[in-house]
């Protein structure tokens, strides 16, 4: 009897230990710091998605110092949050990084100038000087600027361009006359500096033409011919795309949520309600699956940039359906 019992406390600890190791571990880069930008994620993780599709997920916050493409590389993570432009630059230049989902439909990019600077449209722009984010999120700008005949290397007919830090301070103290924000951010943090939209000539780069793709899902190739590797992919990005669908409908709760998991504890309730606002906006419309057509217009974009374009050939094998055809089934 005595036996019997062990053997079965025996198959109880097996047992309990097979539960224990079931759960698949997915490390996820993010490009930014912990905000409602990554709601999706953070919704996944807290509403038990993730759990439920034996993950265990860990979301690593990004910075002013951390790279996604370099986490990548480096093997920190399986998965990282990225910015096309960036992803197929790197690509080109040997990384071998595949789009695997796109949670982002429309771009959230923008140009924000000062009336008073003298800017009311993209004629005004010669002789400026424009603040511009770099390390990766300079692409789409080249681009735009490409695209509108008007060099980056200062004089009178082209744009002086200032290395803008994560800030609208450019803006604030006159030392540029327009800077790079974004919808759901840097656009809020100049009016809540005091400015009014009255005051301010706003660029979107949705509706210049050269908007590029923002937040997708990105892995290195390589990793996809692992069958139990592409398995883990499916499921993260099917829990993901539930939390995303869940942000979208419950704006306010996914803003708390992000609140709750933010250890640095900088962020605010109302800024983050108000971001996720924003960016129920351009998560709309996507299930998860890249579109074809969104993926050729960005392209396009980075390779019309005169003799620096972005990328100098059209990539081949930067993006597969394969993950979201299962995952979305």
């Amino acid at each position: 009897m005595k036996n019997l019992t062990k053997i079965a406390t025996s198959m109880a600890l097996a047992m309990a230990a097979g539960v224990a190791q079931a759960a698949d571990d997915v490390t996820l880069q993010l490009k930014w710091v912990t905000q409602a930008q990554f709601a999706g994620y953070y919704v996944a993780l807290d509403k038990g998605f993730y759990d439920e599709e034996d993950l265990n997920v860990t979301i690593k916050p990004g910075g002013p110092d951390i790279a996604p493409t370099q986490v990548l590389a480096g093997g920190g993570a399986d998965v990282t949050v990225d910015w096309m432009p960036s992803a197929l630059a790197a690509r080109e230049k040997g990384l071998p990084m595949v789009n695997i989902a796109q949670p982002f439909k429309s771009s959230g990019m923008m140009l924000t100038c000062r009336k008073d600077a003298g800017v009311s449209g993209t004629d005004d722009f010669a002789g400026k000087t424009l603040g511009v984010w770099f390390f990766g999120n300079e692409f789409p700008f080249l681009s735009w600027m490409s695209k509108l005949g008007i060099s980056t290397d200062g004089g009178a007919d082209g744009v002086t361009v200032l290395k803008q830090g994560f800030n609208v301070d450019p803006l604030l103290q006159g030392q540029a006359a327009c800077v790079s924000t974004m919808t759901y951010n840097e656009y809020w943090q100049v009016i809540d500096a005091g400015l009014t939209p009255s005051d301010l000539e706003v660029f979107k780069y949705e509706d210049q033409g050269v908007a590029t793709l923002e937040d997708g899902l990105y892995v290195l190739e390589d990793r996809l011919s692992d069958p139990a590797f592409e398995d883990k992919m499916v499921r993260f990005v099917r829990a993901s795309m539930k939390g995303w669908k869940y942000a979208e409908a419950n704006p306010d709760e996914a803003a708390e949520i992000v609140l709750d998991n933010d250890a640095s504890g900088a962020q605010t309730e109302m800024h983050q309600k108000r971001m996720m606002g924003e960016i129920a906006k351009l998560t709309a419309g996507s299930n998860g699956a890249l579109d074809p057509a969104d993926y050729e217009r960005t392209v396009a974009s980075l390779l019309s940039g005169g003799s620096d374009p972005v990328i100098t050939a059209a990539p081949v094998g930067a993006w597969t359906h394969a993950i979201t055809d299962k995952a979305l089934k």
